[in-house]
């Protein structure tokens, strides 16, 4: 699986990128939240990446930003959503905003990214309320940016709703866990311990 690329951007017309890494050309669709804020073409860029195989095709997918992939997968756990509508969801709205419709349940705002219908707006919200936070800026230490901090706890708290638990329980554990000093792995380790007693 490729999770991150790092080259030259050759070009980028959207919703398509091109990048070379070591003479290898990788071409990649993007999200306009991307494309907005991509180096001129010829300048090194950084993408976190979603490799994507069905019956039919391979695909891969850029993101400059940790959060906006995750944004990608978790909406593409709701029943009716693929790729197309989960890069419209970030090439319409920030991750932020989108959380921020999600937790109020604003079916009418949801309708006006292209591709959601008031019957899949309601889905979205029926099934990713509970989980918008370990989205957005629900995950202690995600700012506005939406860039993950070299910060011990919010990396432990992404790690431990990687691995499946709840946002509120994610909050618990590094809560109980954290010590100021402890690195992820630190804090990741405690809160398991403190998990399975």
């Amino acid at each position: 699986m490729i999770g991150r690329l790092k080259g030259v951007l050759v070009s980028k017309q959207p919703p398509w990128l091109l990048v070379d890494v070591n003479g290898v050309g990788y071409e990649l669709e993007a999200p306009m939240s991307t494309f907005y804020d991509l180096p001129e073409v010829g300048r090194e860029v950084t993408l976190c990446t979603h490799y994507a195989v069905k019956e039919d095709s391979v695909a891969l997918y850029g993101f400059l930003r940790e959060v906006e992939r995750s944004l990608f997968r978790h909406v593409q756990k709701v029943s009716g959503i693929g790729a197309k509508i989960a890069l419209a969801i970030l090439s319409g709205a920030s991750v932020e905003e989108f959380s921020r419709l999600v937790q109020s349940g604003d079916v009418a705002a949801l309708t006006r990214i292209p591709g959601i219908g008031k019957k899949t707006a309601e889905r979205i919200i029926v099934e990713l309320r509970d989980r918008v936070d370990a989205i957005g800026p629900g995950v202690p230490g995600l700012g506005p940016s939406g860039a993950v901090p070299a910060d011990p706890v919010a990396e432990a708290s992404v790690a431990l709703q990687q691995l499946g638990y709840k946002p509120a329980e994610v909050s618990r554990l590094v809560k109980d866990a954290a010590v100021p000093g402890d690195s992820a792995e630190t804090i990741i380790r405690k809160a398991l311990r403190a998990a399975l007693r």
